[in-house]
C-alpha cells in the first residue's frame, strides 16, 4: 500500500467510487466489478461489467472505463491518469491499460484465476512491452473481495453453473 497518508486516502475515495460501481453490477446479476479512471483528481471515465447484458465478452469494467474516459479526452492515450479497479484486470485488460498509456491502476483485490497485473501474470508491468502501468494493490480489498465471494456463492446456490 502506498505510505503517503494523503495519497492512500485519494486512492479511498476513487477505489469507493468503483466500489460503488461494482455493487451496480451485482444489482444487475453482473460480476461485480467497477473502475474509474482519474485525471487530476476527477474521473473521467467509469464503468462495470456488462458482459451478460449486452453479450459482448470485451465488456469489462476496466474496457468501458477506458472508452469513456478516452472519449472525455478526445484522445486515444490516457498518459498523467489512474485506472481504480476492484478486482486485478484479466489479460484483455491488462493489455488495454498499457495500450492506453495509463500511468497507473490501482486494484481492490487480486485475481488468481486470470489476473494480469501480477498475481498470475503481468502484462501491465511487463518491460518487454512499448508501456508498463505501476500497480498499486489492497485498497479496500475485504471489501472488494467480499463482494464477489456472494456473487459467486449465490449464483452457485442459484444452480447456474456461473461460477
Amino acid at each position: 500500500m502506498n505510505s503517503d497518508i494523503s495519497g492512500a486516502q485519494k486512492h479511498l475515495k476513487f477505489m469507493h467510487q468503483a466500489y460503488l460501481l461494482a455493487e451496480q453490477a451485482y444489482e444487475e446479476k453482473e460480476v461485480p466489478v467497477g473502475a474509474v479512471v482519474v485525471k487530476d483528481d476527477h474521473i473521467i471515465g467509469k464503468g462495470y461489467n456488462q458482459s451478460e447484458r449486452l453479450n459482448d465478452p470485451t465488456a469489462h469494467a476496466e474496457m468501458l472505463a477506458i472508452s469513456a474516459a478516452c472519449s472525455t479526452l478526445g484522445e486515444k492515450y490516457l498518459q498523467d491518469c489512474t485506472l481504480y479497479v476492484t478486482l486485478e484486470p484479466c489479460p484483455m485488460c491488462a493489455g488495454a491499460l498499457v495500450w492506453s498509456k495509463l500511468d497507473r491502476v490501482v486494484i481492490g483485490t487480486w485475481d488468481t484465476r486470470a489476473g494480469s497485473c501480477g498475481s498470475l501474470f503481468n502484462i501491465a508491468s511487463n518491460n518487454k512491452l512499448n508501456h508498463q502501468v505501476e500497480i498499486l494493490q489492497g485498497f479496500m480489498e475485504r471489501d472488494c473481495e467480499g463482494i464477489l465471494r456472494q456473487f459467486f456463492q449465490e449464483r452457485r446456490s442459484e444452480g447456474n453453473g456461473q461460477a
